[in-house]
């Protein structure tokens, strides 16, 4: 039996981002019509993850739909997971930073207008005040840059670090007139509705649906789902955490 593809996404009170995330998974259906596919919410949005578990029967391999190593997917999401069988669920690593993603932050760059050339672009996260999830952050800022051949800054619109405006404005001050805003989120909500209102000349929508996400969404999975691992009766599968 194949594990079952359990991605948990973050969750949103805004329906385009519920629609969003559910098109990304209707994506991975497309490139692995053979593949289970169930959906589950960190808060905000039903089914939760205990709910989706309490449906599932074989092995499970749970895909964090999260951007970065913070808190939800170290803390929170094992926290969900702790009555299910540890024999049967494994938690695979966030999905960033992958060359994958920069890929996805390209295209949807080039999308919004901005041109082929090396010209200042500022990555806009969320925010977190977990220092690995930062240091991913800017390890997803130097793939962009090398994916471009253009100068990259992070900035996160909560928490730490410097926001979108100021980070932009640091390149205006330097005299670059022309920034783009790589909006590092994989849907619509509050955060990206935020980007919206910065000085960048050109701003790049939320990763979405993009098929180099979708592909990252099953790389994850592929890279933890190992049939002799998760086999029913073989000994318990460690959690990601444990390597």
């Amino acid at each position: 039996m194949n594990a079952t593809l359990l991605a948990v996404a973050h969750g949103t009170r805004d329906p385009e981002g519920v629609r969003t995330v559910r098109a990304l998974l209707d994506e991975v259906r497309r490139l692995r019509p053979d593949l289970r596919v169930r959906l589950a919410w960190l808060g905000l949005v039903e089914p939760s993850v205990p709910q989706t578990l309490a449906s599932l029967s074989g092995p499970v391999v749970a895909v964090p739909l999260l951007l970065a190593s913070g808190y939800h997917v170290r803390s929170d999401l094992p926290a969900l997971l702790a009555d299910a069988d540890p024999g049967t669920v494994r938690v695979t690593p966030a999905l960033g930073p992958s060359p994958l993603l920069a890929d996805a932050l390209a295209c949807r760059l080039a999308e919004a207008g901005r041109p082929p050339d090396a010209s200042p672009v500022v990555l806009a996260a969320t925010g977190s005040s977990d220092p690995r999830a930062r240091a991913d952050t800017a390890e997803s800022a130097r793939l962009l840059s090398a994916h471009l051949n253009a100068p990259v800054t992070v900035s996160f619109a909560s928490g730490e670090g410097p926001p979108p405006a100021e980070a932009i404005a640091a390149w205006h001050r330097s005299g670059h007139p022309d920034i783009s805003l790589a909006t590092h989120l994989l849907a619509p909500g509050h955060f990206a509705h935020t980007l919206t209102q910065t000085p960048a000349r050109w701003t790049s929508s939320p990763l979405g649906p993009h098929p180099s996400v979708a592909e990252l969404v099953l790389r994850r999975y592929d890279e933890a789902a190992v049939p002799a691992l998760l086999r029913a009766g073989d000994r318990p599968v460690a959690s990601a955490y444990d390597q």
